[in-house]
């Protein structure tokens, strides 16, 4: 049954399908929604539109930017030669707030899950390799502690051993299970000043 007209069940239904929005937080940000200003609200679904068209992969890294290349890439001070591998935007987003990581990144966008039907080629190895050519000295593998996490690093390991790479993987600091992205900054970094060869 609803209780509210079509337009504010929209906005609801629309807010509720996003990750971790229960129905009541729906309801509560639609009416924060609908009682902002209304050139907040044109601001907000500006943004949300405007992101949703610019956004595109980093030629590099791969992870998402409004540019040819991120802002990481484009650094000239960073350790270019120094790639961690991670899983997704956010843990490059939860390193990159630690501040003390000085090299580059490769976003996997996802793991390997064969449970998921989510296979090696599923997620961005080849682009890894085809940087790997280049003038590479270490890769610090940081995919989460779980499975998925685990299977991937053992793969990519396993991949660039011939290379003769440094390889690395963040160390236990980070709880099994846990994902990067909800994990506190001195956690994060610990994690990788205890990294240890594969």
């Amino acid at each position: 049954m609803d209780y509210f007209s079509g337009h504010i069940s929209d906005l609801i239904e629309q807010l509720a399908s996003l990750p971790s929005i229960g129905t009541k937080t729906a309801q509560r940000l639609a009416f924060h929604i609908i009682s902002m200003p209304e050139e907040k609200v044109e601001r907000l679904a500006s943004a949300l539109v405007n992101t949703r068209k610019n956004i595109r992969y980093c030629e590099e890294c791969l992870t998402l930017t409004d540019a040819d290349k991120c802002p990481v890439c484009r650094n000239e001070r960073r350790d270019h030669k120094t790639i961690m591998v991670v899983e997704t935007p956010r843990d490059l987003a939860a390193y990159e707030r630690t501040g003390k990581y000085e090299g580059v990144y490769h976003v996997l966008h996802g793991a390997i899950s064969p449970m998921l039907g989510i296979g090696p080629d599923d997620i961005r190895l080849k682009e890894l390799m085809r940087r790997l050519e280049g003038d590479v000295k270490e890769v610090i593998i940081a995919t989460n502690s779980t499975l998925e996490g685990e299977t991937t690093a053992m793969y990519i390991s396993r991949l660039i051993k011939p290379t003769g790479i440094k390889t690395t993987r963040i160390a236990n600091g980070v709880p099994v299970g846990g994902d990067l992205e909800n994990i506190d900054e001195v956690t994060l970094l610990r994690a990788l000043e205890g990294r240890t060869e594969l």
